[in-house]
């Protein structure tokens, strides 16, 4: 099993950031994801992303993180 505190810790309590397609972002969490009966990978969360890895730890997947609150709370009319 992949050690994620031993790994990420110090992006959350220290001035580390990953770089993402050349951006510095602050990391604000991480942890396992599964299906539901088999722990799949792990994802770590940052400012504006969030990036999947499986248990070998190679890159699968990033995804946008989704609107902050105070946007989804502003309406145009």
């Amino acid at each position: 099993m992949i050690n994620l505190d031993q790994r990420y810790h110090d992006y959350l309590t220290g001035d580390k950031k990953f770089r993402i397609d050349g951006l510095e972002e602050k990391v604000t969490g991480y942890g396992y994801h599964c299906d539901g009966s088999d722990i799949l990978g792990y994802y770590v969360a940052t400012e504006n992303h969030k990036l999947y890895y499986n248990m070998k730890e190679q890159f699968i997947k990033k995804e946008p993180m989704k609107a902050s609150a105070k946007e989804l709370s502003t309406i145009e009319i």
